[in-house]
């Protein structure tokens, strides 16, 4: 979740697209290069521990884009693929 978030920060499309599972894993991301990332907050993680093959994980993540401060909260669900984990969905 963190190298995701950090991706995000860096503006790295190609390696959201590569950690993201294949079943629901759009085939193109444009991330906006004028929207700043600035602080990503855990609020709780259930499963996703070195024997678990899925995992959730809670969070808030901060940002700003165009003066505008903006949230987004979300549930993510991620699953074990070949030893790697993928991002699954969010709600």
């Amino acid at each position: 979740m963190r190298s995701r978030y950090s991706a995000f920060v860096v503006g790295d499309a190609d390696y959201l697209l590569r950690t993201w599972h294949p079943s629901t894993r759009p085939g193109a991301l444009e991330l906006d290069p004028e929207q700043r990332w600035y602080r990503l907050e855990i609020l709780r993680t259930g499963d996703g521990g070195p024997l678990d093959r899925e995992g959730t994980i809670e969070f808030t993540a901060r940002s700003r884009l165009d003066g505008m401060a903006a949230e987004q909260h979300e549930v993510s669900r991620f699953v074990r693929v070949d030893g790697r984990w993928s991002y699954l969905d969010g709600s």
